[in-house]
């Protein structure tokens, strides 16, 4: 196997992921869950055969394997291969840290933000996660942080959480049961991060997919980003709308064009967009002059990720400028 654009090529054993394989040789090589639902190792086949332990359409949309797009966690090389993958997204080393909860507030009928304070400094980059683990929890639960990151990390570590029905964490979490509970707390993870460049920037958010948008944007602006932007958030209802000043902060400060198109998908409100969030995706594009050197930047559940890849790529943005994360529950296998 080989990674393109390095000097990084080995033997993959039988029957061993591509994955396994870069890890058991001491290579870096981004993840996380390793069951093929996080999508932290997508990478793309070159060249060269794999067979799918689990199938990759189970986390990636047809328009990624269409162009090529594989989960190394799943992947058994079935002959010489080359892919191309962002070593960058596991150059951060997470550690785990002990916090206790200080803030928890609520920012819609189902959504709070909740803030632990940690033993040291957490360093991260903005739209990264955290793996939250708390006494007799089933497994860890992940996180975006919501604040950009700061100069030398963190002890407050903030994020939005929404509560899942019957989920074992959010239900204690939301009746305050565990607000004296000491907590494990791993990080950084994750490869959701503004990339480098000179074009306009598209963010689309629905739910507590807004946490890592939010990081983003604050660390941009904290690091006078000149692009124009345009943030597309989706709620069903104008009690699902949040952080509305903080968000008209953003733009004050924005340097160039920032605009703030809240959509509602199930009740009409004055002023406010109707329909599907990816529906205006279109509109949005050409708001900002069209895809040449667009980026774009989604977070949400993963029925709005496919279609916003969807409606991304009908518009003519490559695949390779389209970055998200999916916001899953356990009920999913997920996040």
């Amino acid at each position: 196997m080989r990674i393109s654009g390095t000097e990084i090529d080995f033997e993959v054993g039988k029957n061993q992921t591509v994955l396994e394989a870069a890890l058991a040789q001491g290579f870096e090589f981004p993840h996380d869950c390793t069951v093929g639902t996080c999508g932290s190792c997508r990478s793309k086949l070159l060249s060269g055969k794999v067979d799918a332990i689990t199938p990759f359409g189970y986390t990636l949309s047809r328009e990624e394997l269409t162009a090529g797009y594989i989960l190394s966690c799943q992947a058994v090389p079935q002959s010489d291969i080359e892919i191309a993958v962002d070593l960058e997204a596991a150059a951060s080393h997470a550690e785990t840290v002990s916090g206790r909860i200080v803030e928890t507030r609520d920012l819609t009928h189902d959504i709070k933000l909740v803030s632990w304070e940690v033993e040291r400094s957490v360093s991260y980059k903005a739209g990264q996660y955290m793996n939250v683990r708390w006494p007799g929890g089933p497994g860890p639960r992940s996180y975006s942080f919501s604040t950009e990151p700061g100069e030398g990390g963190r002890t407050r570590l903030s994020t939005f959480i929404r509560k899942v029905p019957g989920g074992a964490f959010t239900e204690a979490l939301f009746k305050g049961e565990l607000d004296d509970a000491a907590f494990e707390i791993e990080a950084p993870h994750g490869h959701f991060w503004l990339h480098d460049g000179d074009g306009p920037i598209l963010l689309v958010g629905g739910g507590s997919g807004l946490s890592p948008l939010m990081s983003l944007l604050e660390d941009a602006v904290s690091r006078s980003v000149q692009r124009d932007a345009i943030l597309l958030f989706g709620g069903r209802e104008e009690r699902d709308l949040y952080y509305l000043d903080e968000i008209a902060e953003i733009g004050r400060r924005w340097k160039g064009k920032f605009e703030f198109w809240p959509v509602l998908s199930q009740t009409e409100a004055p002023g406010r967009r109707f329909g599907m969030v990816t529906a205006e995706i279109p509109a949005a594009i050409a708001e900002l002059g069209g895809v040449d050197g667009l980026q774009a930047y989604m977070c949400g559940p993963p029925v709005m990720i496919d279609a916003g890849v969807a409606a991304l790529t009908s518009q003519g943005v490559p695949i390779d400028d389209i970055h998200y994360d999916k916001f899953t529950d356990a009920s999913t296998g997920g996040n």
